[in-house]
């Protein structure tokens, strides 16, 4: 154990280019300060594009094909299962979860499945459900909305929300100081600053945000100008000759795919924005009382997303496909080392997988993950960037299968047969979809080869 305090910051549906140091359209002073002293990686992939999966992969170490978790749906992971937090807990630390995991399902109250939480590898539990889901779960937070006499009209915003415009940017009825990124930012606060165990600790604060609905409060929801936002990624049109997928299903269906106009989709982006910046502004107050503590530099900090949005990209809404949009999250790593060495500020651009963060920090906590896994320590890469950490990187989701290198993006069906292909450094916004050409016949196969190794090196493990 090296003493150091662990930080691991959580976002929802937050896509690579919502940052100030990825895209340049919102402002996020606090987490861009982290990249410019610490190390940003551009190119890590979620292991699946959407939230249970994304996670549960993330806690284990497993994708989905191992879990069985191919989409969101009703499910625990179970009491007995091995994780990294487990790891680090039993290293020495005293472990803490603020916000949200939904590493168990969204139903009746979170505190009566709070053992569950414990046997994953929390000791101190302030757990939240999502946005959608605080209508109907209960949890510390919702006790005080109800306190406060917010609850109801918080139920009834959403549910003229999700009945007429689920896509309306407007304002959340909740005050400021109740808003869930708020509560998640002073929770951690207070969790940081009344810290007096021997034992460093490990916190994982997990924002709900900037997970749709578009409900910034204000002065958020003002704080960017809507035309002043980028504009959306065009959607292409569709070759009828070749073999279809999940994203054509996407494009057919109206709750991903409605008639969006211009405005709507710069009203989405800029509230969008405007919670990017909120949940910016709670990292920097808790940066504050790390500094106040003088722990900062006793702290390592990891940054990152389950997955992003397409927020109108290809004219459509939420994740659950491979487009860049929804499946590439921002990912920082911040320690007292990378801060005072040569390579302070890097920017690696190598293939990283989202689950790669357990081992990682399992490592900066001084020990080593025991059960078996497919995840990959960065270490070396914190070390020496020019590290090659993974040629290709792999996603799932409803029985698909995504292969992603720096040259090219190749997407199996649920049948294994290939339906996309991008030349990503020609295309890098993925306009032009090349299956089918018969230039590219072997490249697709190379690429399909190396996925069905890639998933028979990872059939088989023991837990």
């Amino acid at each position: 154990m090296n003493g150091y305090n662990i930080l691991f910051i959580m976002t929802d549906q937050l896509r690579l280019d919502a940052l100030g140091k990825t895209g340049g359209w919102v402002k996020t002073p606090h987490i861009d300060a982290l990249a410019a002293e610490g190390m940003l990686f551009t190119n890590c992939i979620t292991n699946s594009p959407v939230c249970i999966p994304a996670r549960v992969s993330l806690a284990t170490g497993l994708y989905p094909h191992n879990t069985g978790v191919w989409k969101n749906m009703e499910y625990d992971l179970p009491a007995d299962s091995s994780t990294w937090m487990q790891t680090i807990r039993d290293a020495g630390y005293r472990t803490g979860l603020i916000g949200k995991t939904h590493l168990h399902r969204h139903k009746g109250d979170l505190r009566e499945r709070e053992h569950l939480m414990h046997a994953y590898g929390f000791d101190h539990v302030d757990e939240i459900g999502g946005p959608r889901a605080s209508m109907w779960v209960g949890s510390h937070m919702t006790d005080e909305w109800s306190k406060a006499g917010v609850l109801d009209a918080y139920i009834q915003e959403y549910n003229d929300r999700f009945t007429t415009k689920p896509y309306v940017a407007r304002p959340s009825v909740l005050p400021l100081s109740l808003y869930a990124d708020v509560y998640v930012g002073t929770k951690a606060q207070a969790f940081i600053s009344s810290y007096k165990d021997d034992k460093p600790w490990f916190c994982m604060v997990s924002f709900g945000g900037p997970h749709e609905p578009w409900d910034a409060p204000e002065p958020y929801a003002s704080m960017y100008e809507p035309e002043q936002m980028p504009k959306p990624i065009p959607r292409p049109s569709v070759d009828s000759t070749r073999p279809i997928g999940h994203l054509d299903e996407l494009m057919n269906e109206d709750r991903h795919s409605p008639v969006l106009e211009e405005q709507d989709i710069a009203a989405m982006r800029a509230n969008y924005a405007g919670n990017v910046t909120l949940i910016d502004e709670q990292i920097g107050q808790i940066l504050q009382v790390l500094k106040e503590k003088n722990e900062l530099d006793k702290t390592v900090i990891v940054f990152t997303a389950d997955h992003g949005e397409m927020n109108g990209d290809y004219g459509l809404l939420y994740k659950e496909n491979f487009l860049n949009a929804a499946v590439k999250v921002p990912l920082i790593i911040w320690t007292p080392e990378l801060k005072s060495s040569e390579h302070a500020g890097a920017v690696y651009d190598g293939m990283v997988e989202l689950f790669d963060i357990g081992p990682t920090m399992c490592e900066l906590a001084g020990t080593q993950l025991a059960h078996c896994h497919f995840a990959k320590s960065l270490s070396p890469v914190l070390e020496d960037p020019r590290t090659v950490h993974r040629e290709e990187a792999i996603s799932e989701i409803h029985g698909e299968v995504m292969l992603q290198n720096r040259e090219w993006k190749l997407v199996l069906n649920a049948q294994g047969t290939p339906y996309l292909l991008f030349h990503l450094t020609e295309d890098p916004n993925e306009q032009r979809n090349l299956m089918g050409e018969p230039a590219y016949g072997e490249v697709v196969q190379k690429l399909k080869d190396t996925i069905f190794a890639r998933l028979m090196s990872s059939l088989v493990y023991k837990n």
